[in-house]
């Protein structure tokens, strides 16, 4: 499984919360695009170097909603023609409520079913205006629910994106914006805690006093109100922040998480191809101003051994089914694993952590405190434990 991540770097307005590389000006919308689908020809090589498929097409920002059809028609043209894309590929748009309301809404739907889109990722967030206010979202409650009911009119693959332990929010909010999404038979969804990035909106306001820091003891009550919400209700918890309906598991993002190449196309987009780790210029203008003159905007690094280890451990402890001893033995060695194994007897002694003869995993207990947990199996080259040339 490989896939190809297409960054739309425009939003309508900045949400309070976010940190992703975006603009609100459309100024330079065309030339992006141009800039696109060139970065698509010059890869194309490098990728299929290491991968014969594509199997996950994914689209996310920014707002990839805010393209018209005819832009996103050129972007999924030229991933076919260069790229061996697999007839069964999940291809995927990230949207916001407010590109989906009303007759356009419809529209809009149905138009991307004919250009192939087979899901959608709806950034939902909340359903209460006072906390989509707070985050500066461009939607109400009620586009909300236009856009699901639309969504769901038009497709059957659809992802959702919640956020909990907003100041101020009840957790009775929170248990009936998960009522929804079952109700409306919605098959996957993301749950994300609020989180206080560096140089955000949101950091400024908490800062200033304006808006109450996130409160750690609401987030991890709301977490497991979640967690055994949607459990209760038949999904399965197979990623710390993701719940899927069996067969309705993200393929794009477990092609992350399983350390599959993948790449990435767009300012600020990141790559993984080969143990090699490219990521582009988070600048429109420059990144436009390159690919027009045929050159790549990016930088790469080899990985060594101890970053791809820390990787391996901070995804694996992530997802449900946890780090396959086996595995981790075959890529980094007995020393290692004794290491490794040494390390979790403080957390299998609290019961953060559960072990079997064949994987090591969070356990309940321990699930918010994952990569915390997880950071604590880092190794660097000081310890001397890997070897560096594998």
């Amino acid at each position: 499984m490989s896939g190809i991540y297409i960054h739309i770097p425009f939003c309508k307005q900045a949400c309070h919360y976010c940190d992703f590389h975006f603009s609100t000006s459309l100024k330079h919308q065309t030339s992006l695009v141009d800039a696109l689908v060139k970065e698509l020809e010059l890869r194309r090589d490098s990728f299929l170097a290491v991968s014969e498929t594509v199997d996950t097409v994914y689209f996310g920002g920014g707002t990839p909603s805010i393209l018209p059809v005819s832009e996103l028609d050129r972007i999924l043209e030229s991933i076919r023609k260069n790229y061996r894309l697999h007839a069964d590929a999940e291809i995927t748009l990230e949207c916001n409520p407010d590109d989906l309301v009303g007759s356009n809404g419809r529209t809009y739907c149905n138009d991307l079913i004919q250009l192939g889109f087979n899901r959608l990722s709806l950034g939902i967030q909340s359903f209460q205006d006072a906390d989509l206010k707070l985050m500066n979202r461009a939607h109400d409650a009620n586009m909300a629910f236009d856009a699901l009911k639309n969504s769901t009119d038009f497709f059957k693959n659809i992802s959702v994106d919640l956020i909990y332990g907003i100041p101020g929010s009840e957790s009775a909010d929170l248990e009936r914006a998960l009522q929804y999404f079952i109700d409306y038979s919605i098959p996957h969804i993301s749950a994300y805690a609020l989180t206080v990035e560096h140089k955000t909106a949101l950091e400024k306001l908490i800062a200033k006093g304006e808006i109450p820091a996130p409160d750690e003891a609401a987030l991890e009550q709301q977490f497991l109100l979640v967690r055994n919400t949607l459990r209760e209700a038949g999904y399965d918890h197979y990623e710390i922040s993701n719940f899927g309906k069996p067969n309705f598991h993200s393929r794009h993002n477990s092609s992350y998480w399983s350390g599959k190449p993948y790449l990435g196309i767009g300012p600020s987009a990141h790559s993984y191809l080969g143990n090699t780790r490219l990521w582009n210029i988070s600048n429109n203008v420059l990144y436009v101003k390159a690919l027009a003159a045929e050159n790549l905007p990016s930088t790469s690094e080899k990985l060594s051994t101890y970053d791809r280890h820390n990787e391996f451990v901070m995804t694996q402890l992530r997802l449900e089914k946890g780090i396959s001893l086996s595995a981790y033995e075959t890529d980094f060695g007995l020393e290692a694993k004794a290491v490794l194994l040494k390390q979790a007897k403080k957390y299998l002694a609290v019961n953060q952590l559960e072990m079997s003869d064949t994987h090591l995993k969070i356990s309940e207990k321990g699930l918010f405190f994952a990569d915390g947990i997880a950071a604590d199996f880092f190794l660097d080259a000081s310890d001397g434990i890997l070897n560096e040339n594998a």
